[in-house]
């Protein structure tokens, strides 16, 4: 599931037919599509980026190319997360494509309204993105679904910002980074979630954080699926409560209060309290607790949602939600291995017990490096790489690819 997509897309002689119904050449690269962006760039296509570097470029490649066209990075659905796929691809050393007109058409992007970021101008002025006054939302309510937007593009500027740093860009790294901390201007204090404002800033009045809604504040969420999302700055988020214990807490609550099963709408399934794994928003969130000490905790929900929301069905492997271009699988491969890129636009992943005891991983550079557990316990007792502790975590991508072994004791 996790190598369907994205799919080659042109004839044996590199000719396709664009967007605009006329044939085109691919010049030097496999062109592809099927991106699906908001769901893929979250552990997909970093996965894609670890076993299959060169198709990773191609990617790239192909996107670049359709924006050269356009006049604008292509996105998918929400957000701007080519932002975050590209940085990390070339965090990771991946670098055969023009990454300056990638660069380029990513600036555009986040700075040019009429793009593929809508409402860009109101959140560069604003620091947020509005939401109307609804007196009756509903899950179809239509609207800007501001509070998921504003999140997402705080963490979108973060990623861009790093290529920006990358490529010498100074000037385009402090004004992206200036609008990272976005984010915290949707928290309410009173509620302690990430809330909808109106246009001239004052909280939308008919909040239910548990409602489920498709573009009003959220987009295919509500409030507690949406409210944990800054993995440029988690720190910060915690930031915002008056403890790392209050923030424990509120993540409790996330994982216990009963979902209402008046609520439907699609896409949205398989609970753990309000916390849902059948759709994409909400997936780093088992990972919370690592940031305030409490890893063992993590770890349990990773186990229990591996359990419980995967298994081989009559009909192949059954998901329990929307697979989205292999995210939903590719979340399982990642977990499973121990290892999660927590932020996909950072060169680094997080390390969790594997479920198996040793993983081997064989990378097109001749390199292989493996994963082991050692104990069968869900608290990490210590990791080490290449007989050398690690402190923290984290492993970084440069010193995993260089054929070393990972090896993760807990009990």
């Amino acid at each position: 599931h996790t190598a369907i997509n994205p799919v080659q897309y042109m004839d044996v002689d590199g000719q396709y037919r664009g967007l605009d119904h006329n044939i085109h050449q691919a010049d030097g690269f496999v062109n592809y599509t099927v991106f699906s962006l908001w769901d893929t760039y979250r552990n997909k296509l970093v996965l894609l980026a670890v076993l299959e570097p060169e198709v990773t470029a191609d990617v790239i490649s192909s996107m670049t190319d359709r924006g050269e066209k356009t006049g604008f990075m292509p996105t998918f659905f929400h957000g701007d997360h080519a932002a975050a796929f590209i940085t990390g691809s070339y965090l990771r050393g991946i670098r055969r494509y023009d990454v300056k007109s990638a660069y380029n058409l990513l600036l555009r992007n986040a700075t040019v309204e009429g793009g593929t970021r809508p409402f860009i101008k109101e959140y560069v002025e604003k620091g947020y993105i509005s939401d109307p006054i609804v007196e009756h939302p509903h899950v179809e309510t239509k609207a800007k679904a501001g509070v998921t937007k504003t999140l997402e593009y705080a963490y979108d500027d973060y990623a861009l910002a790093l290529l920006a740093k990358e490529l010498g860009d100074s000037v385009g790294y402090w004004m992206l980074m200036k609008r990272t901390g976005n984010y915290k201007n949707m928290f309410d204090p009173s509620t302690k979630l990430m809330r909808g404002r109106l246009e001239n800033g004052e909280w939308v009045k008919n909040f239910n954080p548990q409602y489920p809604y498709y573009e009003y504040m959220y987009r295919e969420a509500n409030a507690w699926q949406s409210s944990f999302f800054a993995p440029h700055d988690t720190k910060g988020l915690i930031g915002l409560y008056k403890s790392e214990r209050e923030f424990e807490n509120k993540l409790d609550s996330l994982f216990s209060i009963p979902w209402n099963g008046n609520y439907i709408a699609r896409n949205v399934s398989s609970f753990i309290g309000q916390y849902c794994h059948g759709n994409q928003p909400d997936h780093s969130f088992p990972y919370l607790y690592y940031f305030v000490g409490k890893q063992e905790k993590s770890q349990v929900l990773l186990n229990r949602i591996m359990d419980r929301f995967y298994g081989m069905g009559e009909h192949g492997l059954a998901l329990c939600g929307m697979d989205d271009a292999g995210e939903m699988s590719s979340w399982y491969v990642c977990c499973a291995m121990g290892l999660y890129p927590y932020s996909p636009a950072d060169d680094d992943y997080l390390v969790s017990v594997p479920l198996f005891d040793r993983v081997d991983i064989t990378l097109t550079n001749g390199h292989a490096f493996s994963v082991l557990k050692q104990g069968p316990g869900t608290k990490i007792r210590q990791i080490t790489l290449d007989k050398r502790k690690i402190n923290g975590y984290f492993v970084s991508h440069k010193e995993l690819t260089q054929g070393k072994e990972l090896i993760i004791r807990s009990e």
